[in-house]
């Protein structure tokens, strides 16, 4: 489980402690990014490590660059960015910290458009999406109907008030991809960043749990990197959050823009008619 401590709150009292951290990390240059779960214990864990593949950050680029010509050919889309980055320079870039370091963690990933349309179309993936937008992450926390008692909503904040951010080899690192990648439309309709959660070893680099590295906020502490805060809010929120995410017009074809979002979004709006 996640090392975040739990808060629980109101849909309104959310909206309030929410938005005193963007404004307070925005007086400090800095972000708050956002992602919400349909269950409060469920972890921060990405598809990848929800799935039977390796772990081994060679072993997945060579998976999804084995099966990139076969999605291009049936969807007629191409990713010609990085297209000099092949598997063999993929092992090459992995095989030392220094360059695995300047590709991993002080730049997005290679391939980072085609790992975001990957992301978004269901195949695992090492990349855990966010929102910039924590009525985003509330509309995913809430879409579904209730599965648990609490529904959690994270809020994710890279660096403190000093804006540094340390690391080195054997240490785990989470970069923060932004939201500038040509990505299928939903990307930025549902303003989407990511994270990736990497360490380097002898044995070669991996993809690691952010639970192992996002700590909780300690006003104690002088300085902090990966902090970690945690709201779960009651599922009798359900219908006041999604009613209210409908009048700003957010809803399942406005972020998917599919004829599934569509019959979703109508499903929805139908199951909270007022008579």
């Amino acid at each position: 489980m996640t090392s975040a401590v739990a808060t629980v709150v109101s849909w309104n009292d959310f909206k309030s402690q929410t938005a005193l951290l963007i404004e307070q990390a925005r007086t400090e240059n800095s972000s708050i990014l956002f992602r919400g779960h349909a269950s409060s214990q469920w972890d921060l864990e990405t598809t990848l490590e929800r799935s039977p593949h390796s772990d081994l950050v060679t072993d997945y680029y060579g998976m999804v660059l084995r099966i990139k010509s076969e999605i291009e050919a049936f969807t007629g889309l191409k990713w010609p960015d990085d297209a000099d980055v092949d598997f063999p320079k993929i092992q090459k870039i992995c095989a030392a910290y220094e360059d695995f370091s300047s590709h991993f963690s002080r730049q997005a990933p290679p391939h980072y458009a085609y790992l975001s349309y990957l992301r978004h179309h269901g195949f695992p993936s090492p990349l855990l999406d966010w929102s910039a937008s924590r009525f985003v992450a509330a509309f995913f926390a809430f879409r579904t109907r209730p599965i648990a008692e609490n529904m959690a909503i994270f809020a994710y904040r890279e660096r403190d008030r000093s804006g540094m951010k340390v690391g080195g080899n054997d240490l785990p690192a989470i970069r923060v991809c932004g939201p500038y990648v040509s990505g299928p439309r939903r990307h930025f309709a549902q303003r989407s960043q990511y994270t990736t959660c990497t360490i380097w070893n002898d044995s070669g680099p991996y993809f690691l749990s952010h639970n192992d590295v996002c700590k909780p906020f300690d006003a104690k502490k002088d300085f902090q990197q990966d902090i970690i805060f945690k709201f779960e809010l009651p599922s009798s929120e359900r219908e006041k959050v999604m009613t209210e995410l409908e009048d700003y017009g957010l809803n399942a074809y406005g972020l998917f823009g599919s004829e599934e979002g569509l019959m979703e979004s109508l499903s929805l709006r139908e199951e909270f008619r007022v008579a």
